[in-house]
Parts: structure tokens; C-alpha cells; sequence
């Protein structure tokens, strides 16, 4: 494994865990990724997304819900989330090793996510992808899936967050990755 170490720790019951932030310099060099619209089959590697019922009204067992600690239950937990553009430039990613995650969005026009494959337990930088996704549609990253923190497009926003944690640091591992921007013009 290359690169630097990854750090340990997520936001249980509100409160930080244990956790070693890995700050990277800025460079005004930093990789551009564009921005595209969402499918699904382009994020099926990553997770599912949530569009709705099929057949309506209702669709049981929508996606799975990955629960891989007997120790860890199911957190509904409501999430803040801010534009992307004043978020830039991504340093790292994160990922849930044991569990899926689903985002709802309850007041969100429109969010951004940003996903990539692993490579040898990281993130592969250069195979990563961002994708514009429309307000009404929800997504679950699968269990280990890299992504970055939730973004909105233009204006703050709340989702609902279903994830298994146990309040440990194995419920979330941060890698930091080399300064990426985002393009929207894609």
C-alpha cells in the first residue's frame, strides 16, 4: 500500500471520534474533474440509487443495507449539507467498511457525489468520478465504497443518513488524496 496512512474515526451521536486529520498543501495545480449527471449502471460499482417504486406504490427491500459487525445497529441520523463549490479542493475520501450507507434528501434541489473504485485498500485517485444527482433521487453507497462527503449543488441542504455504526473508529476510514477540484461544465 502506497501513499500516506489512513486515518480512522466518523461522527457517531454527533460527537467526532478519534480521528488524525491529514491536511495536504494546496496546489493551484490540482487535477479538474468534470462533473456529469447520475445513471444508474454508471454508479452501480459504487452503490444503488433510489428513484422509485418499481412496481408502485411500494418497493420492499429497495437496496441492501449491508451490516457486516453484529455490534453495530442501524443509525438514522439527519445531515447538513453545504454547496460543493466552497468545498474545494477535495483532500480525501472516506468509505464504510462494514456497512452501506443510504443519503435521502429531504430539502436538497439537486447534490453532488464523488466516488472511486479501491485500489489495494485506497482510493484509486485517477478512476474517480463525480456525478450531479437530481434532488428526488436517494442513493446507498455499498460497504466500502470510497466516496467523498455529501455536497448540494447550489444551496445548503439535509438528507437522512441510514448507516450500522458501533461508535468505534472502524466505522469509517478516511485516505487522504491528492487537491481535486470540480468542474460543473463537465
Amino acid at each position: 500500500m502506497s501513499g500516506p496512512p489512513l486515518a480512522f474515526g466518523c461522527r457517531f451521536g454527533g460527537f467526532p471520534l478519534p480521528f488524525s486529520p491529514v491536511t495536504m498543501p494546496h496546489d493551484p495545480a490540482s487535477r479538474r474533474l468534470p462533473i456529469r449527471p447520475i445513471d444508474a449502471a454508471s454508479f452501480a460499482p459504487f452503490g444503488t440509487l433510489l428513484e422509485r417504486p418499481a412496481p408502485p406504490p411500494r418497493q420492499d427491500r429497495a437496496t441492501p443495507l449491508e451490516n457486516g459487525r453484529a455490534t453495530a445497529t442501524a443509525n438514522l441520523a439527519l445531515v447538513r449539507s453545504e454547496p460543493w463549490a466552497g468545498l474545494m479542493p477535495l483532500t480525501r475520501l472516506e468509505r464504510h467498511p462494514f456497512s452501506s450507507q443510504a443519503f435521502l434528501p429531504l430539502a436538497v434541489d439537486a447534490y453532488v457525489v464523488v466516488v472511486a473504485p479501491d485500489r489495494d485498500g485506497r482510493p484509486d485517485e485517477e478512476a474517480a468520478v463525480a456525478f450531479r444527482v437530481p434532488g428526488h433521487v436517494g442513493l446507498n453507497y455499498r460497504a466500502g465504497a470510497w466516496h467523498a462527503h455529501m455536497m448540494t449543488w447550489d444551496a445548503p441542504g439535509t438528507f437522512a443518513m441510514l448507516a450500522h455504526e458501533d461508535g468505534t473508529a472502524a466505522d469509517c476510514v478516511f485516505a487522504p488524496i491528492a487537491p481535486l477540484h470540480l468542474d460543473p461544465e463537465g
